[in-house]
């Protein structure tokens, strides 16, 4: 009795393990403004994930003077419950070494030059950003979209080898910044 139940208990930490690898995150709202998005991509065999929320521009100023985010310092880089990430691999964004796991992720929007902010804590509702929780902070690369972008888009790519980048699309602004995973 003893060792069928020790059995089970074994089987169950490891189905536990095996299912950590590829973690998805649960939205906690189901907002048709604002679409639940899952984006994903090997970089070096490994998998990194990350969940959002994707709201719609909907005739409204975005950016900028008068703009829906005028004011805000600290964006969740989406709408509803915080972005979250899920990496297999240890990661280098940018020159912040970011290990295996899961995070938030955050934009900092100061002065026009945005700064991608990688967060320890997750499961969090988008306003309830805490900064005694940041891993830290990367410049990201700015520029323009070719044509308005409807609705916020994030995209993660392989760029060959270990190397990836993370997009961020919304109105007529673009944000990227470089994935290495070791």
């Amino acid at each position: 009795m003893k060792i069928a139940f020790t059995s089970v208990l074994l089987f169950a930490a490891a189905a536990a393990l095996l299912a950590q690898g590829s973690k998805k995150f649960t939205r906690t709202t189901d907002n048709p403004l604002a679409a639940a998005k899952e984006i994903s991509a090997q970089i070096n065999g490994k998998t990194v994930n990350i969940s959002y929320s994707a709201p719609s521009m909907r005739g409204r100023k975005i950016f900028g003077e008068g703009g829906l985010l005028a004011g805000t310092t600290i964006w969740r880089a989406g709408a509803d419950d915080a972005t979250c990430m899920h990496t297999d691999a240890p990661l280098d964004i940018n020159g912040l070494a970011v290990p295996a796991g899961d995070y938030s992720l955050w934009v900092d929007l100061t002065g026009g030059k945005w700064q991608l902010i990688v967060n320890k804590e997750t499961g969090q509702w988008g306003t309830n950003y805490n900064k005694a929780q940041d891993l830290g902070h990367v410049a990201m690369t700015m520029g323009k979209t070719p044509a308005p972008v409807e609705q916020f888009k994030m995209t993660l790519t392989q760029a060959g080898g270990n190397r990836g980048r993370l997009t961020l699309e919304w109105e007529n602004t673009m944000a990227s910044v470089n994935i290495t995973a070791k």
